[in-house]
């Protein structure tokens, strides 16, 4: 499975999660689920402007995990 590793991000930068939706132009809402990995889907577009953000690589943020056999 992708994990999204935004609340990784928030803390090393010490920035909230309003200031973030701001700065992307998202909704506070989508911003958690961003941050907790509840997201569906990810735009490349907002990939690319939480890079900028952030001033990371997409490796920074994205992780893929194999997922255990008894969490399928």
């Amino acid at each position: 499975m992708i994990v999204v590793n935004v609340d990784v991000m928030l803390a090393k930068k010490k920035m909230s999660v309003t200031e973030l939706s701001e700065r992307l132009g998202i909704t506070i809402q989508n911003v958690s689920l961003l941050k907790n990995g509840k997201l569906k889907a990810l735009r490349i577009s907002t990939l690319d402007k939480l890079c900028e953000i952030f001033d990371c690589q997409p490796s920074d943020l994205l992780e893929y995990r194999k997922e255990e056999e008894n969490e399928k």
